[in-house]
């Protein structure tokens, strides 16, 4: 469906505000997909028969508020859609991607017993004694979404080397085999290292969103994670009721 562009005078709503409703109404029925080029201001000036400074706040306000992005030399496009994760709830990356009808595929970069950093070690209550260790590279229709980088207490999960992970996930392993009492979360935007750079195909200045969980059984940690994500292409959402 081709949502025809037409202001209505007659209307109380300022025309740019018109303006942005309709682009928006544009991209939501799929007329305009994600990473299209729009119109120029001065085509969009004569399809709606108004002024350039009206277009051009509309188009201004919807860059700002992330619905479009403008690239200098280049023009106005579909802004891509930021991939959602629940922060409050621990999940499985590959169900959330599933769950868009989206393809999972991981990397094991690395999976062994290893000394923990001292401040890992200090979290795990592991001074002295090692702690298994992967480090995991997750993708999104092949497009890398998520690095895990996950220490977890060989007295609470004795099998983890053991597995392949080859079907399933070490977050899914964990939520399927070892109960856990609770949680803590920290989310952060932080300058990206070379390797998660590299990883993670970010650009130029672009942070990596990280979030570190730390999930109990009682009073021991059972893993300590942290998640990275690309920052232009992430976003964390999450929903709570008053009786939770």
């Amino acid at each position: 469906m081709n949502i025809a562009l037409e202001l209505n005078i007659n209307r109380s709503e300022p025309l740019y505000q018109q303006v942005k409703e309709l682009i928006v109404a544009r991209i939501s029925t799929g007329a305009w997909q994600a990473g299209d080029r729009i119109p120029t201001e001065h085509a969009l000036v004569e399809e709606l028969k108004t002024s350039r400074m009206t277009i051009n706040r509309a188009l201004r306000e919807l860059t700002q508020e992330g619905v479009l992005a403008r690239r200098q030399g280049s023009g106005t496009f579909v802004a891509p859609r930021k991939l959602e994760s629940g922060l409050l709830e621990i999940r499985n990356i590959a169900d959330e991607i599933a769950a868009r009808g989206h393809r999972h595929s991981a990397v094991m970069l690395s999976h062994e017993e290893t000394e923990a950093p001292k401040d890992i070690a200090a979290i795990m209550k592991a001074k002295g004694r090692p702690l298994y260790h992967c480090l995991v590279l997750h993708s999104e229709n092949g497009a890398p979404i998520q690095l895990e980088d996950r220490y977890v207490n060989p007295n609470l999960v004795p099998d983890f080397l053991n597995q392949s992970f080859d079907a399933e996930t070490p977050s899914g392993f964990l939520i399927r085999t070892v109960p856990y009492s609770r949680a803590g979360h920290r989310l952060s935007a932080d300058i990206p290292t070379p390797a998660q750079k590299r990883l993670l195909g970010l650009k130029g200045g672009e942070p990596v969103l990280t979030l570190e969980r730390h999930t109990y059984a009682g009073d021991e940690v059972i893993t300590t994670v942290r998640l990275y994500h690309p920052g232009s292409r992430f976003a964390f959402g999450g929903a709570f009721t008053a009786d939770r």
